[in-house]
């Protein structure tokens, strides 16, 4: 049920990380707040398809 999805940077839009979720339980995109090593600062990452 988990599947493997991209996180990346809405700043500068690169893709910096990979990582899992349960689509049962976040069915819609996510969010967080990861370091973004381009930008030099943490910055919000969204999920990208």
């Amino acid at each position: 049920m988990r599947t493997l999805v991209t996180l990346a940077c809405t700043e500068c839009k690169r893709r910096n990380y990979t990582t899992t979720k349960n689509k049962a339980n976040t069915p819609d995109r996510m969010e967080l707040k990861k370091y973004c090593p381009w930008c030099r600062r943490h910055t919000v990452h969204k999920e990208t398809r």
